[in-house]
């Protein structure tokens, strides 16, 4: 079987994953294993931490909501419970905007769906 030479291809390999290592520290940057290894890493935090961003953010509003409301003298699952039934279709994330910028708005809502 003849021999089979890879420099062209195996070092527009490397390149291309010691571009991506670009910027880390040491030989994370510098050694084609492990900056091999810190990318493959990298990448599979940026994939898992791209979904768990979604659900952080909605924890926070949910957070910021209940404070506002309770502050109104009711519950953020019972201010939810409300708006629905009065169908006031706000999501969290205005909610929340309105809760932490407009205070006067934010009761507004709560005042509509109290009287529903």
């Amino acid at each position: 079987m003849s021999r089979v030479k890879r420099g062209n291809v195996a070092r527009k390999r490397r390149n291309k994953i010691l571009k991506l290592a670009k910027g880390y520290r040491g030989s994370h940057s510098k050694l084609f294993r492990i900056a091999n290894q810190q990318v493959m890493k990298a990448l599979r935090n940026a994939y898992r931490d791209r979904r768990k961003k979604k659900r952080d953010f909605r924890r926070l509003w949910i957070t910021r909501v209940n404070a506002a409301a309770r502050m109104h003298g009711i519950s953020y699952s019972q201010l939810i419970y409300k708006l629905d039934k009065a169908n006031i279709s706000l999501n969290r994330k205005m909610l929340a905007l309105l809760a932490v910028q407009d205070m006067d708005a934010f009761k507004k809502v709560v005042e509509l769906a109290l009287q529903a």
